[in-house]
């Protein structure tokens, strides 16, 4: 079969990965559909430049791949196979805290522009020892989970019975006894958390964080106005907008509806990312248009990844590219400043007054 668009990886994965069903979910995607364009005609739209620049580095599209755990778990390749794919469509690799490749392994691929996702541990000397580690390994950025002070109740982890097969541990901690995760009778994962995970975290540790690095930490996990406010005064780089694959608290608001509010308090101090949901080009523009500053991709990763590999994870990135080259010209914008919010509609904007003759 032909794959001609992300979701079609979905199908295919699934016959392969543990299956997940939730509202929140639901919603990530539902949300996108109900954004519309108001495209512009008429203007030359033969040269359409998608480039920018994140936090000083340049790239080709603002289209980048989402910390996702475990991927070793969907190919054997895992995480060494999304460093290369990344690397080749000229984009930033975002590593999970909990990947089943280390930093050292995945800057071993060869060049490229990654971030490191950190969980910050109980024990902040592997969280030092952590940074430290990315940032040798050639990291450029940190994206703080903020939103994890507890597991969400992932339903779907506790019928599997979510654990690491024994042929996997968390890479970043062997060595230190944290690499392991065990059996437990609901989720393993959500064992491991309560372990490991450090509840206590509060902003204070944003400011903490950066007295051990120099690498720019992008909070990741925002969705309200007054948190990116707070994350501003606290010094962060850049915020992500995201609910955590929909995974940690249901009901929340789909990323994509959260983002205006985020971008709109951050007055354009700092960078407002978005991740969950984006399976088209055209949920990019949407993203764009209403202030992102770029996407981060996960699930389609890992689809694509549990199909075909380093291959599975370019074509995505190459089709996400080029629908969303085609969503450029076809609203009448050749680079990425002429996205405008005029160029959508959404459900809570107010009716347009109609224009006179």
């Amino acid at each position: 079969m032909e794959i001609t668009n992300v979701t079609e990886y979905e199908a295919i994965a699934k016959e392969k990965l543990p299956k997940m069903d939730q509202w929140t979910l639901q919603e990530n995607r539902n949300a996108f559909a109900r954004i519309l364009f108001r495209p512009r005609i008429l203007i030359d739209v033969s040269k359409i430049d998608m480039t920018t620049t994140i936090l000083g580095f340049k790239i080709s599209m603002p289209i980048m791949v989402a910390p996702t755990a475990m991927q070793k778990m969907a190919h054997p390749e895992g995480e060494y196979a999304t460093a290369r794919a990344a690397s080749a469509a000229g984009t930033i690799m975002t590593l999970s805290s909990w990947a089943t490749s280390s930093v050292e392994e995945v800057a071993s691929t060869g060049p490229g522009i990654r971030f490191f996702q950190l969980y910050v541990y109980k024990n902040r000397k592997v969280v030092e020892q952590l940074v430290r580690r990315a940032e040798r390994a050639g990291f450029k950025a940190i994206a703080l989970t903020v939103d994890t002070p507890r597991l969400g109740r992932r339903e779907s982890d506790i019928k599997n019975r979510f654990t690491l097969p024994p042929n996997l541990t968390l890479k970043n901690f062997e060595g230190l006894d944290l690499g392991k995760m065990d059996e437990a009778n609901d989720s393993g994962l959500a064992s491991y958390v309560a372990g490991q995970i450090d509840r206590t975290l509060s902003w204070k540790d944003v400011q903490w964080l950066q007295t051990i690095t120099s690498m720019p930490i992008l909070v990741k996990g925002v969705i309200t106005g007054e948190d990116a406010r707070i994350a501003i005064q606290a010094g962060a780089a850049g915020i992500i907008v995201s609910n955590h694959g929909a995974r940690q608290l249901d009901y929340v608001p789909a990323t994509i509806s959260a983002l205006e509010e985020v971008v709109k308090a951050t007055q354009g101090r700092i960078p407002v990312f978005l991740d969950g949901g984006v399976r088209r080009g055209t949920d990019v523009f949407k993203a764009l248009a209403l202030g992102a500053s770029g996407i981060f991709i996960g699930r389609p990763v890992v689809f694509s990844l549990a199909a075909e590999g380093e291959a599975g994870v370019r074509k995505v990135l190459q089709m996400l590219r080029d629908e969303f080259e085609l969503t450029m010209a076809l609203s009448g914008c050749r680079s990425l400043k002429e996205i405008t919010r005029n160029h959508i509609t959404t459900e809570w904007d107010t009716p347009r007054p109609s224009a006179r003759l």
